[in-house]
Order: structure tokens, then C-alpha cells, then sequence
């Protein structure tokens, strides 16, 4: 499984015989004890043991909560419910269920963040990086899914809009949107089909992960600085077992996580969810305002920012294509990405693009929870102006009114001077404003310009000077933090 040579050696009879056979203790001390680490790995690099305790979580909470769980229409709701109040400690099963699908979309949005700037994707991490892409994929499926199953408001017509988004593709769209519902509406077949694939992809998920690690430990981990650990003799100034070092770093890594984890469980445990979800599903009631969960907010505000047509592609299919977009270019960042050095740390200019690309992504999640058609500064926004309409000497007439309460009155005034056969009518037309919808569309463009800048920049940008080596670089940083503190 590793790129590195064993240095295992049974100790006695028995484990001789099954290193012959089934090299278990082998593979557990290659891979997560021996296994040379970069040895300046910081705490962004502890992301993955946390996420690898979230996923065991989520299987677990997952299979006793399945348990107690009836995937139907007219129960759903109400065993969730009981779940809640009559299922010992069901109440923390649920919540801790609920909000550590939150918890691990929160790890995993570090863990990306981080591999995009210290260069994770880089050669030789390619097929690291793309199995790092499958799993977000499985698991904003799993977690869509998971939303849909307390057959909330929200959970119904969720699932209504998201499942209709398939329509929109050319030729099959209908048919497989059927297929997806199992009949021509979001119902009972829908809700199977939805907790038989909730409950199978998370195992999924733990397979593509056992490949993640395989695809980890064949080049060996990537470093904050960007350079490959040295061979033969020189590997070991470079490098440290995995444990005892990093082990306990990230145990506390994690303790800290479950620490923070808890609060949301026994403190907040709803402020993430949305409160229409706690009213059972009601296909003749549509929500003021549907919304997906946070983590997958800023593609709904991609998908949304689209309202125009391009060409012979209308706005519904071209926001879903741009919705699928903003993620397969992750795939393909590897060779967008034309920079020789890896790390962000010696990129500045890069470096600038990727906090304001970072601060985009943000900007996105907040445009998906917000209304498309709101002002984005409400502060700024004008008054409406009232609109008569009316008919003179057989032809279409209008007069406009602003000036508020005002404007009202005068609008009252002059449609009662009309004559009867002026047919007049009042309506109004609200202020020109910027809405989160033109937000949501130039942040969807700063989104998709940052790959293409990246392009341009491994070209054209002029790095900064790298260390000779990790181990210079780690001896580097200490004698600067040395001469930082001042002699007694």
C-alpha cells in the first residue's frame, strides 16, 4: 500500500505466521505508525483524522437512528419524533446525527481549503486530489438525502426543487426525473429510493476514503512549504514516524473538534437546521423561502444566479450547468494550475487571489440564504414609484408618481379625474436595486475567473525563493523564532 519501504519485523511465532499470510500488524504499522511524515506538518494537516472520526460517527449514529426510522410518507415525521422523545437517548442520536453532517462539511471545507494552498493537488497528488473530489460529491449527496428523510417542509420541498433541476437537462431530463421520483411527483417511492441511497453511501464514502489514504501513501504526504521529502539517508532529517508525533497531534486536534462538536450538540442543537423542517410535509403549502443546508448554500447561489438564457440554452439548464461546473473544475485543477511551485506561501500574488477566492465562496453561501429578489443593502434602496395605467383617445397611457404615502394620494386623485371609459388601473413598480441575484451572478464569475487566473499566473507569476529542504526550512523557521525572543 505504501510507496516506502517496510520496516516491520514480527517479534514472535505468532505474528510470523500471519505476516505470511494476512499482514495486518504490517499494514497497521507501515501506514499509521512508522510511516515517514514531513516533519513540518502544522494543524491544518490534522483535518484528515477528524474527518476520518466524523465519517465513523455519522455510520454509527446513522445505523442505531435506521433502526427506529420509518421510511414513509405518513410516518416519517412522526418517527422522528418518537425517535426524539421516546427512544432512549434518542434525542442525542438525532442531534448528534443532525449536526455532525454539519460538523464533517465543516472539517471537509478545511481540508479542502488547505489542500488548495499548500498545493495538495500538485503532481505527484493528482489522483489524491480527484478522490478527494469524489468523496465531496458522495457526501453532499448522502447529506441532501439525509435532509430530505424527517419529511419536513423543508425536507419535501427541497427535494421538490433540487429533483426538478433534473428536468431541465435535454432529451432524457424528464424521464430520469421520474425515475428519481419513481413516479411523476416527490412521494413515497421517492422517500425508499432516498434512505436505501442515504443509508449505502456512506460505506461508499469509506471505501473511496480507504483509496484517499492508499493515493496518500504512495507519495507520501504533502508539506506547507511545498517540497518532497529527500531519499535514502537524507529522508530521515526530513521526515518523523507517524507516530508517537503525529498521533498526539492529532488526537488534540480532535479532542478540540469533539469539544466544539458538543457545544452544538447540547447547546445549539437546532441553529443550524431551519425551523420549517419541524412542520410535517404539506404538498399543498409551499415555504416563503426554500433553502437547501448551509454547507451546500453556495452552489444554490450559483444556480440561481443564472436568469438568462444563452442562446438556444435556456436559464434553467445553464444555471445547472454552471451549478455542475463549479465543481467539475475541481477535477481538472491539477493541470489548470500551470505554476511549478506548490505552495501559496511562496505564490504572492497567487496568495491574494486565493484569500479573495476563499471570501467568494463565502459571499455565495450568504447570496444562497438569502432571498434572489431582496436588496443586498436594503439601506440604499428606493422608494417604489406607483404606475397608472389608463386608456386616451383609444391609445395605452401611463403616469408615474413617486414621493411615498404622497404619491398614493396623488395617484388616487388623478385616476378619479379620468372619465370612466379610461379604464385605469394602478400598480407599482418597485426601485431599481442591487439584489442579491446580480450579487450572486458577479461572484459566480469572480468563482470560475479564479481557476482561469491561476492558469495565467503559473505562467506568468515570479515566485519566491524555496528552502533547500524541509529540514532546512523547519531549522529556518526555529532560529528565526529564536532570535525573536529577546536575551534576560
Amino acid at each position: 500500500m505504501s510507496g516506502h519501504e517496510s520496516s516491520y519485523t514480527p517479534t514472535n511465532a505468532f505474528t510470523k505466521w500471519l505476516d505470511t499470510r494476512l499482514p495486518l500488524v504490517r499494514f497497521a504499522q507501515d501506514t499509521a505508525i512508522n510511516f515517514p511524515t514531513p516533519k513540518n506538518l502544522n494543524y491544518w494537516y490534522t483535518f484528515g483524522g477528524i474527518l476520518a472520526v466524523c465519517l465513523v460517527i455519522q455510520i454509527l449514529t446513522g445505523i442505531i437512528l435506521a433502526m427506529h426510522y420509518e421510511a414513509s410518507v405518513d410516518g416519517a415525521f412522526a418517527s422522528v419524533e418518537r425517535i426524539m422523545r421516546d427512544v432512549p437517548y434518542g434525542w442525542l442520536l438525532r442531534y448528534i446525527h443532525a449536526n455532525g453532517a454539519s460538523m464533517f462539511f465543516l472539517a471537509v471545507y478545511i481540508h479542502m481549503v488547505r489542500g488548495l494552498y499548500y498545493g495538495s493537488y500538485k503532481a505527484p497528488r493528482e489522483v489524491l486530489w480527484i478522490l478527494g473530489v469524489v468523496i465531496y460529491l458522495l457526501m453532499m449527496a448522502t447529506g441532501f438525502m439525509g435532509y430530505v428523510l424527517p419529511w419536513g417542509q423543508m425536507s419535501y420541498w427541497g427535494a421538490m426543487v433540487i429533483t426538478n433541476l433534473i428536468g431541465a437537462l435535454p432529451f432524457i431530463g424528464d424521464a430520469l426525473r421520474e425515475w428519481l421520483w419513481g413516479g411523476f411527483s416527490v412521494g413515497q417511492s421517492t422517500l425508499n429510493r432516498f434512505f436505501s441511497l442515504h443509508y449505502l453511501l456512506p460505506f461508499v464514502i469509506a471505501a473511496v476514503v480507504g483509496l484517499h489514504i492508499w493515493a496518500l501513501h504512495v507519495p507520501g504526504n504533502g508539506n506547507p512549504v511545498g517540497l518532497e521529502t529527500r531519499k535514502g539517508k537524507d529522508n530521515k532529517k526530513d521526515t518523523l514516524p507517524f507516530h508517537p508525533y503525529y498521533t498526539v497531534k492529532d488526537g488534540f486536534a480532535i479532542i478540540v473538534y469533539l469539544m466544539v462538536f458538543a457545544v452544538f450538540v447540547f447547546f445549539l442543537p437546532t441553529v443550524l437546521g431551519h425551523a420549517d423542517n419541524y412542520i410535517e410535509a404539506n404538498p399543498l403549502v409551499t415555504p416563503a423561502h426554500i433553502v437547501p443546508e448551509w454547507y451546500l448554500l453556495p452552489f444554490y447561489a450559483i444556480l440561481r444566479a443564472i436568469t438568462f438564457d444563452l442562446g438556444p440554452i435556456p436559464a434553467k439548464l445553464l444555471g445547472v450547468i454552471f451549478m455542475f461546473a463549479a465543481i467539475a473544475v475541481l477535477f481538472i485543477l491539477p493541470w489548470l494550475d500551470t505554476s511549478k511551485v506548490k505552495s501559496m506561501r511562496y505564490r504572492p500574488v497567487a496568495k491574494q487571489f486565493f484569500f479573495g477566492f476563499v471570501a467568494v465562496c463565502l459571499l455565495l453561501g450568504w447570496c444562497g440564504a438569502a432571498n434572489p429578489d431582496d436588496a443586498v443593502i436594503p439601506a440604499l434602496q428606493g422608494d417604489p414609484k406607483l404606475v397608472v395605467s389608463y386608456t386616451a383617445d383609444g391609445q395605452e397611457a401611463t403616469s408615474e408618481y413617486k414621493g411615498g404615502g404622497e404619491a398614493y394620494i396623488d395617484a388616487k386623485r388623478f385616476m378619479e379625474s379620468l372619465p370612466a371609459d379610461a379604464n385605469p388601473s394602478l400598480s407599482a413598480v418597485p426601485a431599481p436595486t442591487f439584489m442579491f441575484r446580480h450579487f450572486s451572478l458577479i461572484l459566480t464569475f469572480c468563482y470560475f475567473g479564479f481557476f482561469v487566473l491561476l492558469f495565467f499566473l503559473g505562467l506568468t507569476e515570479k515566485p519566491k525563493e524555496l528552502p533547500e529542504s524541509i529540514h532546512k526550512s523547519v531549522l529556518k523557521r526555529h532560529k528565526a523564532s529564536a532570535s525573536a525572543v529577546p536575551a534576560e
